[in-house]
């Protein structure tokens, strides 16, 4: 019995593995709640059950995340908080992380490897970063509109988190408004995809284009108060006054067109110069107010050299300088004849001159790349900037340059009139110093601006007819008077 058992188990064997097979390929085609669909002759007109269904897990609603960057005493940074915070209110999702730049170097750090991380310089505040999109600058109208419009689109299809792997991540609390789990990058610090939407939005230029009027009528004026400088006059009537002893409008000419153009391209890089240092250095903590007393202090020597010209420190070309520019200016005009020794001695000549006239003519770009660099002017647009500055700066040469050509007469400036030019751009230079140290947001608006050059000009005018004027009459003279 036991084999003929045995046996009948062995018959069933084969029996029993096929229903095991169907069994297994029933599991693996239709898995522990999972639902085939039904055909439709299997179709029952009753409802399933809940307890039928598959359990579901609640949705966790997206989240956008935006890393605000700002620096403590930055106008554009103080405009743009109560917008964020707005935003912020009215948008379920959106997540606001700020960090302050200026005071410190952790955050700066942040910023560096966030930028990097996006492809782009930090190079300056306020910056705003969503995803893979980022707005160097904050023009209220534009660029909280475009940011409002790139949370929408990710709380809608979601973004990546910018600062996943840089930044310790927000606790989760789900609900209307709270952080969910964002799709970010691993935590390992890949750098993501770069930034395919980056939006350079630069406060009162637009994104390259002199859209804003305010920085533009500021470069103007600056630069139209810098050109009357005595120390640059002085060596171009000089020089016209030596050309125009050859008798020929042609080699006038020639002489003050090379002449102008050496002195501004110099000046130009020097301003430039100017311009990449204190971009470099914007991060840095009070670094718009130490350059603005470096201002004031310029300011100050060229107030003091209208009552007490060369007392002092004085800010004109030294005295053991000018005969030695003398003796080039004639040594050009000798060379009258060799039209490539006359081009190249006015050039050499110009170059040198612009060096050693740096001194009394540094001021005004202080004071203006600070200005450009505190509103987070890019490259394209200091570029336009400085050619329009250079362009005004050299507007009064060349009026005095074409005179002197088509008159064949010369001009020479006057110690007196030269006075007078150093007490305008120093007012105006102190003014501005202590508008960037009290608050630059005074040069934000066009209406603004021209109050604080107004208020610049009515305190020269009042200190010229004091002391020329009213000091006399009751019989007060400075010594040089």
């Amino acid at each position: 019995m036991v084999r003929g058992g045995a046996r009948r188990a062995r018959g069933k064997t084969p029996g029993l593995v096929l229903w095991l097979l169907v069994l297994v390929a029933a599991l693996g085609v239709f898995p522990p709640g999972a639902q085939a669909a039904p055909s439709p002759s299997a179709q029952s007109p009753i409802a399933p059950s809940p307890t039928a269904q598959a359990p579901t897990t609640p949705a966790v609603p997206r989240q956008a995340i935006v890393y605000f960057f700002w620096g403590d005493g930055c106008p554009h940074c103080a405009a743009a908080k109560p917008v964020l915070a707005d935003l912020q209110a009215r948008t379920p999702g959106l997540v606001l992380r700020d960090f302050e730049v200026y005071h410190s170097p952790e955050n700066q750090r942040l910023f560096a490897a966030m930028a990097a991380r996006l492809g782009f310089q930090p190079s300056g505040v306020p910056t705003l970063i969503l995803g893979d999109r980022y707005w160097v600058g904050f023009a209220a109208g534009r660029t909280d509109v475009e940011l409002a419009q790139a949370v929408a689109a990710c709380l809608a299809g979601g973004c990546p988190d910018a600062g996943a792997g840089l930044v310790s991540p927000l606790p989760a609390t789900p609900g209307p408004g709270a952080a969910g789990t964002p799709t970010a990058p691993s935590a390992s610090g890949t750098p993501a995809p770069e930034a395919s939407g980056g939006v350079v939005d630069l406060p009162f230029l637009g994104p390259v284009d002199l859209s804003q009027q305010s920085l533009v009528v500021t470069t103007l004026l600056i630069a139209a108060v810098d050109g009357v400088n005595p120390c640059s006059l002085w060596v171009l009537t000089i020089l016209i006054a030596l050309a125009l002893r050859t008798g020929s409008r042609r080699l006038t000419l020639l002489i003050g067109l090379v002449f102008i153009a050496v002195t501004a391209l110099v000046y130009g890089l020097f301003i430039a110069g100017l311009f990449s240092v204190l971009t470099a250095l914007t991060v840095a903590p009070g670094v718009r107010v130490l350059v603005a007393l470096i201002a004031a202090a310029f300011a100050v020597v060229n107030i003091k050299d209208y009552f007490w010209f060369k007392r002092g420190v004085s800010l004109t070309i030294p005295d053991d300088q000018k005969p030695g520019i003398y003796q080039r200016m004639r040594a050009i005009v000798r060379d009258a004849d060799n039209l490539p020794a006359l081009v190249a001695g006015t050039a050499a000549l110009a170059a040198g001159v612009s060096v050693i006239e740096l001194a009394c003519t540094a001021g005004f770009p202080v004071v203006w790349t600070n200005i450009l660099t505190a509103h987070q002017v890019g490259p394209a647009a200091f570029v336009g900037l400085l050619l329009l500055y250079l362009l005004v700066y050299q507007l009064d040469e060349l009026l005095i340059f074409g005179s002197a050509v088509v008159t064949l007469r010369a001009t020479k400036l006057q110690e007196r009139q030269g006075r007078v030019l150093k007490l305008v751009g120093g007012v105006l230079m102190l003014t501005l110093a202590v508008v960037m140290i009290v608050d630059p947001t005074l040069l934000s608006g066009l209406a603004s601006s021209l109050a604080v050059f107004g208020i610049a000009l009515g305190a020269t005018v009042l200190v010229l007819v004091v002391h020329r004027v009213i000091l006399p009459r009751l019989g007060v003279r400075t010594p040089d008077e």
